[in-house]
């Protein structure tokens, strides 16, 4: 009840919800009216934001090679530079609702094949054109090109096609999919004039704020927007800026100097410590990320499923998520989807660690003994490296010879990162199981890094999307997470959550299992107490 409280008078500050529905919804829940009243009164004057200042965020995930391309991005420090520029028709909040953005609403046929999206009128990109509903439909066609090479490919396969009708910007399916609206949600489509084809990486968007410095692997700097349409809701700081530190080290430094507000992925090594530093707190939130080694099925010797289930019988989850994670998370099972997502299957068995029956199918394999090469670096997750060691200890009393190479963290999401057969990688994860399937486990998805490409697999995720009795999918997505389980590229350890320091004078923080930093809208969302 308390989180239920806490999320209504956030909704009140932020003029989502009104007073008399606050104090109406608490008494629902057993809280008389003047306790609503005074919880108001506390909340309004703990969070009432303040305009000002420049927010400032230390990130990892950055590197040279990164552009302003919505279509490209891989990692968190790019992401967090499109979300403050850019906007995509919806977005799903921190309760998994949907949040509209350049959409002001959506409806569905009865049979949810078709979606007509009404797209709101006058707001204005940072080149001050207006942006329309011409503009949504080039940049859905531009993310379902091919040639894009957009991580959003993948959700966007299932598209007949697409018009534009008046203010309404319309989506036929070729199949049913009653989640549409939260694939829409997808962080590569940010609306861009034209659709971004001319110059996909100008930076030009309908977001808070607009591009000021741009140093890839260095530092961005962003200016707020006078003429932002939202300015009730975001863009609180004057100024933002993002400096890349990949280092764990110096991020945390970073944080404790005061040099930035706020860190993603703190070490879960240093957390504990960190939070009990002056004017900091460090956040941890679970939700349905996950940290991941990731092999190509395509590929010798990933492509013989014995040596598969050897390195995943050979891994050990519990003993991961105790020295790496430090209890900040919980055991995976080969499979992206945890209990997170809705229509889970609990009753799928856990694969446990077992040094006998890696054995027995590596000598099974008939592998010739050669060095199985992993890829990993710092920057994959917090702690790859030492997580890559330990997977190579348990690997080797199974007779497996895993052997690491370790790479640079510049240059490791575009030299490594689908690119290698096997290497280190996270997954943020995604609101619903048909996003994450379709994004990264369909066979034509770009960002399908486990190269699992199953005909019998897509078309059971076909069918899923076009299932609207519930029990029945939910029986489709298991027998989608048991092949995957069984026969996958992916051997996924643990779930990670969220852990990120945050300075004490940063006001409006919220909670979002979504993704690291409030869904990296942190920068945008939060502003400065002493502003």
């Amino acid at each position: 009840m308390n989180e239920q409280l806490k999320y209504m008078t956030g909704k009140v500050a932020k003029g989502l919800m009104t007073r008399r529905e606050f104090v109406g919804r608490a008494a629902a829940l057993g809280v008389t009216a003047a306790v609503a009243n005074t919880m108001l009164a506390n909340s309004a004057a703990a969070e009432t934001p303040k305009r000002g200042g420049m927010i400032k965020i230390g990130s990892s995930g950055g590197e040279s090679t990164n552009t302003q391309d919505p279509a490209l991005v891989a990692s968190e420090a790019p992401l967090n530079n499109t979300r403050a520029w850019g906007e995509p028709l919806v977005e799903v909040d921190e309760n998994g609702e949907i949040d509209f953005r350049m959409a002001e609403s959506v409806e569905a046929s009865a049979d949810a094949k078709q979606w007509v999206f009404k797209i709101r009128k006058g707001i204005p990109f940072s080149n001050g054109k207006d942006m329309t509903p011409d503009d949504v439909l080039k940049t859905m066609q531009r993310h379902s090109n091919e040639d894009s090479k957009s991580g959003a490919l993948g959700i966007m396969k299932g598209i007949a096609g697409m018009k534009v009708d008046g203010d309404n910007f319309i989506v036929d399916l070729e199949t049913a999919n009653a989640d549409l609206p939260f694939l829409m949600a997808d962080y590569h489509l940010m609306i861009q004039p034209g659709g971004g084809m001319e110059d996909p990486g100008a930076a030009i968007g309908t977001g808070a704020y607009t591009l000021e410095i741009d140093e890839p692997g260095v530092r961005h700097a962003f200016k707020r927007r006078d003429d932002y349409w939202d300015s009730e809701n975001r863009g609180w700081a004057d100024e933002i800026e993002q400096l890349i530190l990949n280092d764990a080290t110096a991020r945390t430094a970073a944080l404790q100097s005061g040099q930035v507000h706020a860190i993603n992925r703190v070490d879960p090594k240093v957390a504990a410590l960190l939070d009990r530093a002056p004017n900091l707190s460090v956040k941890s939130v679970a939700g349905r990320g996950h940290y991941v080694f990731i092999a190509h099925k395509d590929t010798a010797p990933f492509d013989n499923n014995d040596v598969m289930l050897a390195l995943k019988y050979a891994i050990n989850r519990e003993e991961m998520v105790d020295k790496i994670l430090r209890g900040y998370g919980s055991i995976g099972n080969d499979m992206p989807i945890n209990a997170a997502y809705p229509l889970f299957d609990e009753t799928i068995p856990q694969r446990e660690h077992s040094i006998e029956k890696a054995a027995e199918h590596y000598k099974k394999s008939g592998h010739d003994g050669s060095p199985i090469i992993l890829r990993v670096s710092d920057g994959a997750f917090p702690g790859a490296v030492d997580a890559a060691a330990l997977f190579q200890q348990s690997a080797q009393a199974a007779g497996i010879p895993l052997e690491i190479k370790r790479e640079p963290n510049d240059g490791y999401w575009s030299e490594v990162w689908n690119v290698q057969p096997f290497c280190a990688s996270y997954w943020g994860g995604r609101p619903v199981q048909d996003q994450m399937y379709s994004t990264a486990y369909l066979s034509t998805a770009d960002w399908n890094d486990t190269r699992w490409k199953r005909p019998e697999f897509d078309a059971m995720l076909n069918a899923a999307k076009a299932e609207l009795d519930n029990a029945k999918r939910k029986e489709i997505y298991s027998k989608m997470g048991r092949m995957l389980n069984e026969e996958g590229g992916l051997i996924l350890p643990m779930f990670n959550d969220f852990v990120m320091g945050v300075s004490n004078n940063l006001g409006g923080w919220i909670d979002d299992p979504n993704s690291s930093m409030m869904n990296n809208k942190a920068h945008i969302k939060c502003w400065l107490k002493d502003a």
